[in-house]
């Protein structure tokens, strides 16, 4: 590999090494900072819906798990199934129901997790009833979700994408956040599996990030390296003379051939001659 390749390859894959080690760190980042907004704001005890109305109009990242206290009656007629939806790593459904504040205002709220039904595929078996007329719930604020450009039964959705849910009812939906269950009182007999906790380990993310620098920096020292060698390779190759030129002038003026090396005894015998002895 030519000495510029050498060094193009090096800074390329160093290159990527650091920018693999800055994603890992960025996911990192993110892990830490869900993890502060549990820890912060999981148990606190709830807050009045008034004082937390914002962060249903317009989610705020630092407002997520925030519990909040609200009344008011469940619109059950547009209740909807969420598909995909893991709890402790086993698949299922959650229950989205729009719930009607005392008010006036409607939001959001997933009352839990169901299995995979065995009787219908793509549908739970049974969705329990949220409790008829007013009550009064505990919810952890979630921002919406986005998006994610797939189709659904009637009925269901792809995700809690609240201004597409909003686009399906005939009255005004707050689309910033929904409520996560917490608990509602009065409870029914049959409810839907709370949801986990989510979790607080801040996993690898950091250990890979430092491989993936260490990586970068080897490969700048270790292409480094090369390119030296590279270099030092073809300057030896530039100071060695040219065997074929050399060959070929020697053909073109032959070398006069040296006397034959004379012994020790015929050098003695010749400088006596010379001396006339």
């Amino acid at each position: 590999m030519a000495l510029g390749g050498v060094a193009a390859a090096g800074r390329t894959f160093a290159a990527a090494c650091i920018g693999l080690g800055n994603w890992q760190m960025d996911r990192r980042n993110q892990t830490v900072a869900e993890i502060r907004r549990v820890q912060e704001n999981y148990d606190k005890p709830p807050a009045p819906f008034q004082d937390a109305r914002p962060y249903f109009e317009v989610a705020n990242p630092d407002a997520k798990w925030t519990t909040v206290a609200v009344s008011g009656r469940y619109l059950v007629q547009d209740q909807r199934i969420v598909r995909n939806r893991p709890n402790n790593s086993v698949a299922g459904y959650e229950v989205v129901v729009p719930f009607r504040l005392a008010s006036g205002e409607t939001i959001v709220i997933n009352r839990g997790w169901l299995p995979i039904g065995n009787l219908r595929p793509g549908y739970p078996d049974a969705v329990p009833a949220p409790p008829p007329g007013e009550i009064s719930a505990v919810v952890r604020i979630k921002p919406s979700e986005p998006d994610l450009g797939r189709d659904a039964p009637e009925g269901q959705l792809a995700s809690i994408d609240l201004p597409y849910f909003a686009s399906q009812l005939g009255y005004p939906l707050m689309t910033g956040s929904y409520g996560v269950m917490a608990s509602e009182s009065p409870q029914p007999a049959v409810v839907p599996q709370q949801l986990a906790q989510p979790a607080v380990k801040e996993g690898s993310n950091l250990s890979y990030a430092m491989q993936w620098i260490t990586f970068g920096v080897l490969a700048f020292v270790g292409f480094g390296y090369m390119a030296r060698q590279q270099a030092r390779i073809h300057r030896e190759e530039r100071e060695i003379p040219d065997e074929s030129a050399e060959t070929a002038s020697t053909l073109q003026h032959p070398r006069h051939p040296s006397a034959p090396k004379r012994s020790r005894a015929e050098e003695e015998d010749a400088l006596l001659d010379s001396m006339g002895l």
